[in-house]
């Protein structure tokens, strides 16, 4: 299958300035060059070197102009495929794009499946399976911090860690053929040191995992909902953390009728902000409706946020809202604080909200929203290791792996010194097959196809 040339658009569909055309393969140059003239006659694809481009026409059958294009050849192995590959520049657009594609393959040239690109990547050496299951991260990061962890695993870093824990598995499995190998001469292992290298292993396991968890947070994103009894400022605080006047904010109790979002960034961490109908008893069709919708999105989110009116005190509407919420999951933000007239203060929340947070801040005047933000933050990386000790980004296919490593480690450990020498060295052995899983040193064809399933098909 390698040996065929394949080509895509590479770009999104659509108008823009540029489209690429993407092709790759043993042939992909000559076969280029058979449908590209070049503006200036004499030259030849053929023989321009690496990494420079040529203006001319891709031509249909007929010798007529499709479009005027630069073409950039990239020779083997130094191309995204390592292959030889050529990227078509024609003018952005659905149908010149198209166009050139369709005079490429008509040179007896396959179109790409999804991925096949960075398969071929993969599969010629050019790439390791966790940079190549990077490629899809970083187009897809949703912030800043995403694309950062998406790019350190494209460098290699996912490798990097994992190296570091094959190596302490060889060196456990070479102690145990040493034993089995040379029993007269070595005698019986060191099973101290067996347990000292299996302990790191399953250390730096629990590391890699925390820090996947902390990753999946940035790349995925969490449900922030705001919630609260009508008129207290849920609005405003939307409008606040979006930047701009999301929602509708009048004095006017139940403004809000229906759910809002928006999606936002805190602390680089990707957020689905919810506006929710003020929760009350009202005869109102339409705002029993959309406080019915408030109580579900409640019940959904990963993060709630509660507002109380300072001005009002703590009412029988307040709690009524308090009882949807899990306490373990919510941030008091008392609101309106910059009044004069205060109906809450310290001693009366901390008596009723115990252990939860709690802001004392003004929507209005922008008081107490930077503590709300750090807050969100630490709660929802809580239970996710120490900050700053490992970032890592794992897709589930890697995290399901280092799980099942992490429990099969474990596992040898409480067994080191009843299992015979023979049955520990094969169990050492399918722990650096699972990893070889990571690495991609171990994978099958069918596995192959479920990591680029997901892929554009000019990627």
């Amino acid at each position: 299958m390698q040996e065929e040339t394949i080509a895509a658009i590479s770009t999104p569909p659509g108008e823009g300035g540029i489209a690429i055309i993407r092709v790759s393969g043993a042939e992909a140059i000559a076969k280029v060059d058979a449908i590209f003239q070049p503006r200036v006659q004499g030259r030849s694809l053929l023989e321009l070197p690496g990494y420079q481009m040529m203006l001319g026409w891709v031509k249909d059958a007929q010798g007529e102009p499709v479009d005027e294009c630069l073409a950039v050849v990239m020779r083997q192995p130094h191309s995204y495929t390592a292959e030889d590959t050529v990227e078509i520049h024609c003018h952005g657009g659905v149908l010149a794009a198209r166009q050139c594609l369709q005079e490429v393959l008509n040179q007896d040239i396959r179109e790409a499946l999804p991925g096949e690109f960075t398969q071929r990547a993969f599969l010629n050496g050019r790439l390791d399976i966790s940079q190549a299951e990077a490629v899809i991260e970083v187009i897809r990061a949703r912030s800043q911090k995403a694309l950062n962890l998406a790019v350190k695993q494209l460098s290699g870093q996912n490798r990097r860690y994992i190296e570091k824990l094959e190596d302490h598995l060889l060196q456990a499995a070479a102690i145990i053929e040493a034993s089995i190998d040379f029993a007269e001469d070595v005698g019986e292992p060191d099973y101290e040191q067996l347990e000292e290298l299996l302990n790191k292993v399953a250390d730096e396991l629990q590391m890699l995992l925390d820090a996947g968890r902390r990753a999946e947070i940035y790349r995925s994103g969490i449900k922030v909902v705001i919630c609260g009894k009508p008129n207290v400022g849920k609005s405003s605080l939307l409008n606040w953390l979006s930047g701009r006047n999301r929602a509708i904010v009048t004095e006017i109790p139940g403004t809000t009728r229906d759910i809002i979002e928006e999606y936002i960034n805190i602390k680089g961490i990707p957020v689905r902000l919810i506006d929710t109908a003020g929760i009350r008893q009202t005869e109102d069709r339409v705002e029993t409706i959309g406080v019915q919708m408030a109580q579900q999105a409640i019940a959904e989110a990963d993060l709630a946020i509660f507002l109380l009116d300072v001005s009002s005190g703590i009412t029988a509407e307040d709690e009524d809202v308090f009882h949807c919420l899990d306490p373990s999951r919510t941030i008091i933000l008392i609101n309106k604080d910059d009044l004069q007239d205060k109906q809450i203060d310290a001693a009366q929340i901390k008596g009723r909200f115990t252990g939860m947070p709690v802001i004392f801040g003004s929507v209005q005047e922008e008081q107490g929203l930077s503590e709300l933000q750090d807050h969100i933050e630490m709660m929802v990386l809580s239970g996710c290791g120490a900050e700053g000790a490992m970032e890592i980004l794992l897709s589930e296919r890697q995290q399901r792996i280092l799980e099942q490593c992490g429990e099969q480690v474990l596992t040898v450990r409480g067994l080191l010194g009843m299992l015979s020498l023979d049955c520990l060295a094969v169990e050492i052995g399918l722990l650096l097959d699972s990893l070889g899983e990571v690495s991609g040193r171990n994978l099958k064809a069918e596995v192959l196809d479920r990591i680029f399933k997901d892929f554009c098909i000019g990627k």
